[in-house]
């Protein structure tokens, strides 16, 4: 298969996830505040994104032997979920940009964004309810089980993230970061996505229980390498402010290798730059611990990781389901791995 193919198959899937969410959410209301509520609902579902989430799980649907149709429900409310926790994690960071636009609280202040986020949860759940008709009241449970599950573990992560830079410390540990990112990206960037479009296929869940393995080694790749292009992407591919990381205080994996490996002194320097506000950090500060990051070789420390754990998430998967027939979508799947730890946005 052509190194085209996963993007194509992700664009092709946006534009389908996009119709249904587009069909789903409302857009219009006789009361002009409900009215403006329900088009902000639509202002991050509207802007560039990639799908990931959605496509893994039609994919491993379908190649499971499911019919991916019967997933679109499902699919749908993991880029919902994906959508309200994006609106809150920009407010909580205090990010300016997002998709390359402003984020929702920069263009209408916190508390509606607050709202604005809670609204697309709610449409989450109602979107997992339409799941009864077509999947039958046993499946359906057990899948919003599984987003139920998702959903803890994501506030969770959430918390250690924040919790960091609220007590600003910096001992911590490569284990530290993988279990923040499990909690965190990983459950629903890869585990609850490849789980429910298993089950969805009519797998049982303890044969997907190899998917916790596999998802959490594809999962902390795929931070890794958002963390990465934080930091050395271009600004107009990634959607996001370069360095945003260094501006928010992140605990990330090459921040935590560039502290291994500096003098005591640099590390006082880094330390002392990174726990000021967003708003307190000079430009030529940031760039300062963005140069020492180049310097000590943190940033390839973290993305030879990253290929490391995309190769053994390739090799979990093909031991795990080895008697998985050949398929369009398997192959889709398996190019995937290589997108997300090669891909620039």
């Amino acid at each position: 298969m052509s190194a085209t193919q996963p993007l194509d198959f992700l664009k092709e899937t946006k534009k389908q996830i996009d119709g249904h969410i587009f069909d789903f959410l409302p857009s219009e209301h006789d009361h002009p505040e409900v009215h403006q509520f329900y088009q902000m609902m639509l202002d991050y579902p509207l802007r560039a994104g990639k799908g990931l989430r959605p496509a893994i799980c039609l994919l491993i649907c379908e190649a499971f032997g499911g019919n991916p149709q019967k997933a679109l429900n499902t699919a749908a409310a993991l880029e919902l979920l994906q959508n309200w926790a994006l609106i809150h994690d920009d407010i909580e960071d205090g990010s300016d940009l997002r998709r390359g636009e402003p984020c929702l609280h920069q263009k209408y202040g916190i508390p509606i964004a607050i709202n604005v986020g809670d609204g697309l949860h709610c449409r989450m759940w109602e979107m997992l309810n339409r799941n009864a008709d077509l999947l039958g009241y046993e499946l359906a449970f057990e899948i919003s089980s599984e987003f139920a599950q998702l959903s803890n573990s994501i506030v969770e992560g959430q918390h250690i993230e924040l919790s960091w830079v609220e007590n600003n410390r910096w001992n911590l540990t490569e284990a530290d970061y993988w279990t923040m990112c499990i909690k965190k990206t990983a459950s629903y960037t890869c585990i609850t996505p490849c789980r429910v479009g298993a089950l969805i296929a009519g797998s049982s869940k303890n044969e997907t229980e190899p998917f916790i393995n596999i998802g959490t080694n594809l999962g902390i790749a795929f931070q890794i390498q958002d963390d990465a292009l934080n930091l050395i992407g271009e600004e107009r591919l990634y959607g996001k402010e370069i360095g945003g990381d260094i501006s928010e205080g992140k605990r990330t994996l090459i921040l935590i290798h560039l502290l291994n490996a500096c003098s005591p002194g640099e590390a006082k320097r880094i330390t002392e730059i990174m726990g000021q506000h967003r708003a307190d950090k000079d430009p030529d500060e940031i760039q300062e611990v963005l140069d020492l990051m180049k310097r000590y070789g943190s940033i390839h420390y973290a993305q030879q990781h990253a290929k490391t754990l995309a190769k053994k998430a390739y090799t979990q998967f093909n031991q795990a389901f080895s008697n998985l027939p050949a398929s369009q979508a398997k192959d889709i799947f398996l190019d995937l791995i290589s997108f997300l730890i090669e891909r620039e946005y």
